[in-house]
């Protein structure tokens, strides 16, 4: 069952969350003021890098004012230094220190309690006492923390085509990917627009109430010719998918509903069975404008509906005979439940990323690990095998895939989109994200229901 003591610590003290009790401030200040001039920074440089005033940061330094979590972070990168023991000194806990708890509840405190409390610094030689807690040995079948998730993933940087052309047949499980939509959007000429800031296929939205607001292709400049061409690659892809993906193999595709079709029709005629679709529920900035150098005059007209969802194409390679002949002998052929009572279903709320998340990986179509984890592990039903992500970006997929311990492989085309996944991904998998879900995990020989997401 739930260990809910833990759950409840972690849901009370999250990355918002307020400190565990007072700490002492002046140890924190004194600490900051250290590293700040180590950096050989003034007052008014820092403030500049981590936006806040001059005297914001002076009373931080005096101990008469206590930093979010947040800004804790942005200090403790701004002076290049260890986040971690700013953390522990503000009352916060850091995100790998809670892992350890999430996963080990009863064996991290007693250990910790042995090592920092007055009996467990006892002369050496001195008799243990009884109510001494005992340090138990984790179990190897423990989901893998920290630097021991990087064996689960292999990161490609290239072009998938080439890669999908020289892969063995029947050796990929299961497929997760977020393409380019209307593939122009990531031709080397938009993506250098995009990041001069000029737009051409992307549309820079203005600020909104002092928010800068992200970047959004727009699929209805796309012409007849640039949809054939959409067409044509994912038929290419799909053909070369289909050799690769093992019988019963699901893929899982992110779309948008003005191409959606295009990109449908192109698996289908590769072999693909259309399993549905995966809606996920999420309020977005795109559309619902009124006419452009008009919204005066037609103030009661909307030119496109505001969207609040997003369509994922669910698709499968036909099976072997029967769903459960494919799943003895290929380990596919359904999806994974989300618990014995509830089955995984094709509609999944979901909010934007976090503003942390991009921080981490800055990819303009970066999707959220809390929706992604419930994807991704639906993906595998029985857990086992290999899932891939063809079109990998800043790799959220694959960071899905390693919070859950499955095994990835990723390809990414774009060299600065691949560093950014080769650095982002083991600190998006180390995130615990808001959302709703529930994991089942193997643990000491049972499964035990465990919460995946922070409600």
């Amino acid at each position: 069952m739930v260990n809910r003591g833990i759950f409840a610590i972690m849901k009370k003290h999250d990355t918002k969350r307020k400190p565990l009790q007072a700490f002492d401030t002046d140890e924190l200040g004194h600490r900051l003021r250290k590293l700040r001039l180590d950096s050989g920074l003034s007052l008014n440089a820092l403030a500049g890098r981590v936006k806040v005033t001059k005297g914001y940061l002076s009373r931080l330094e005096c101990g008469r004012a206590k930093p979010s979590a947040r800004m804790i972070e942005r200090i403790a990168k701004a002076v290049k230094a260890d986040a971690a023991p700013l953390y522990v000194l503000a009352g916060y806990i850091p995100e790998d220190v809670k892992q350890i708890l999430y996963f080990h509840p009863e064996e991290a405190p007693a250990m910790l309690r042995e090592t920092f409390t007055p009996y467990g610094r006892q002369p050496q030689g001195a008799r243990r006492s009884k109510t001494m807690p005992r340090l138990a040995t984790p179990s190897p079948k423990a989901p893998p923390v920290g630097a021991q998730r990087k064996n689960l993933y292999e990161l490609i940087g290239g072009d998938c085509f080439e890669w999908l052309d020289r892969r063995a047949a029947n050796s990929i499980h299961a497929v997760v990917t977020d393409p380019p939509y209307g593939l122009k959007e990531y031709t080397e000429r938009e993506k250098s627009k995009l990041r001069r800031g000029r737009g051409g296929v992307w549309r820079i939205p203005p600020t909104l109430d002092g928010c800068i607001r992200l970047p959004v292709p727009r699929f209805t400049v796309l012409t007849d010719h640039d949809k054939l061409k959409l067409r044509n690659f994912f038929l290419r892809w799909a053909t070369l998918l289909f050799r690769v993906l093992v019988p019963g193999g699901h893929i899982f595709i992110a779309t948008n509903p003005l191409v959606s079709q295009l990109l449908y029709w192109a698996l289908i005629e590769a072999g693909f069975e259309k399993r549905g679709e995966i809606i996920r529920l999420v309020q977005t900035l795109r559309g619902g404008d009124r006419p452009k150098n008009a919204h005066k005059e037609f103030h009661d007209v909307t030119v496109m509906p505001r969207s609040c969802w997003e369509p994922w194409g669910l698709f499968r390679k036909p099976c072997e005979g029967r769903v459960q002949d494919n799943l003895r002998k290929w380990k596919t052929g359904g999806l994974r439940r989300v618990s014995e009572e509830k089955p995984f279903s094709d509609v999944i709320k979901s909010a934007p990323t976090r503003t942390r998340e991009r921080d981490i990986a800055p990819h303009p179509s970066l999707k959220p690990q809390a929706f992604m984890r419930q994807v991704v592990r639906a993906a595998l039903p029985l857990g086992e095998g290999i899932l891939l992500d063809p079109f990998m970006g800043a790799g959220s997929t694959i960071a899905a895939a390693c919070a859950l311990g499955y095994q990835s492989i990723g390809i990414e085309s774009d060299p600065e989109y691949f560093k950014m996944a080769v650095d982002g991904i083991p600190r998006l998998a180390s995130l615990l994200p808001n959302g709703n879900g529930v994991m089942t995990r193997t643990f000491e020989g049972r499964e035990d229901q465990q919460i995946l997401f922070r409600v």
